[in-house]
């Protein structure tokens, strides 16, 4: 795999006829966004021949480089490679989902199922480009790893929620959030009961689309609706800062006027520029941190929200990028081994012995440790 370059590389086909519908990477290599035809057939051929003999192929790992195969529906084949320090199994697979969700976001799940014109259907996906590549790159956001929204705490947030959830009533729309670069930092109660990956993906693709003052774009929700679009508004209430709505045919964007949200907004202007700054720092000024806390994952697996942070004490080594690189590793290393996927035996093991079920996992690296006065710390609850 040594010519496919560094990084990630993704290959999406058709599951049926084989054909490439797309290919997207990271890396920055010279033919950045396609990989060599021979290799786009061996690895799709490898996999195929694995299904003939009723053998199910799901990843392969050389000195260099792991690869993941997922096939959705039958119809969709997406294939992962990473050549990347720490990459692992788990992660490539739920990008994979990710990546396929994006898919059904733009174009729905009929259009990957029943794939009447490949041409065509190339040409629709283009529209997930901007989407799938926020995916591959070194995102600030972790939710496609840990399938927990993004999110953030304000400093008024109890005011912030009445606003919204008037707002959204006078809108005729359940469905209502603020977005600041991605991580939700109000939501009304439909909005958070929005099913996953969409409660994921949603944030994601704002956060991923260029900046405009107002957007009506069409969207499925690949587990709520994926067939039937619905429309997704959004409006710039101040740089960085935007007001989603997720609606039916009603309201019409421009009744959205200039007006109804100066009525709303303007008396929250100040609390709303203090939401600017949690776009990297996700805790409000002030809010009681140890100073030795390099980096923040802090997981609600219930309520399915997470709170991730490099920013504390940015003057400190290791870079905030490696940061988030050692909490992404970190994750993935005690998700796959103390809190992995339940299996069918696991859930009937798991109903006669919930004592056994493991709750916390944790750890210190300092001095001596193998990255000098480095520390990291991570804490996951079950509950």
């Amino acid at each position: 795999m040594g010519d496919a370059g560094p990084g990630v590389h993704l290959l999406c086909l058709a599951a049926s006829s084989g054909v490439p519908l797309f290919c997207r990477s990271s890396g920055g290599g010279p033919s950045r966004q396609q990989l060599p035809f021979s290799v786009i057939g061996s690895l799709n051929g490898v996999h195929m021949f694995g299904q003939n003999l009723d053998v199910q192929l799901d990843s392969a790992r050389t000195e260099d480089t792991t690869v993941v195969w997922k096939s959705f529906h039958d119809s969709i084949t997406l294939i992962a490679v990473s050549s990347e320090e720490g990459a692992s199994e788990l992660s490539l697979e739920r990008m994979l989902h990710m990546v396929f969700g994006a898919m059904v976001l733009i174009v729905g799940l009929e259009e990957l199922t029943n794939i009447r014109n490949v041409e065509r259907l190339k040409k629709e996906l283009r529209a997930s480009y901007c989407l799938i590549d926020s995916f591959l790159g070194s995102s600030e956001l972790i939710g496609d790893l840990t399938q927990c929204v993004d999110s953030a705490i304000p400093p008024e947030g109890s005011l912030m929620q009445e606003t919204l959830s008037g707002f959204a009533e006078a809108t005729g729309t359940a469905f209502a959030s603020l977005l600041v670069s991605g991580r939700v930092v109000a939501a009304t109660e439909g909005w958070w009961r929005l099913g996953m990956p969409e409660a994921v993906l949603l944030p994601w693709l704002v956060g991923s689309l260029p900046p405009q003052a107002a957007r009506d774009y069409p969207v499925y929700l690949p587990h709520g609706s994926p067939k039937v679009p619905h429309r997704l508004l959004t409006l710039t209430l101040l740089r960085g800062l935007e007001l989603c709505l997720l609606c039916g045919p009603r309201p019409p964007l421009g009744q959205l006027d200039p007006q109804l949200l100066e009525r709303w907004w303007q008396p929250l202007l100040e609390p709303l520029r203090a939401c600017l700054p949690l776009g990297p720092r996700v805790l409000p000024e002030g809010f009681p941190l140890h100073s030795d806390i390099l980096g923040l994952l802090l997981l609600h697996l219930e309520l399915r929200r997470c709170l991730f942070t490099v920013e504390p004490s940015r003057d400190k080594e290791p870079s905030p990028e490696q940061r988030r690189r050692l909490l992404r590793n970190f994750y993935t290393l005690v998700a796959t081994t103390h809190f992995p996927a339940p299996g069918p035996a696991e859930k009937e093991e798991e109903a006669g012995s919930p004592a056994q079920r493991p709750r916390a996992c944790y750890l210190v690296l300092g001095p001596g440790a193998g990255r000098g006065n480095i520390s990291v710390s991570l804490f996951i609850r079950s509950q």
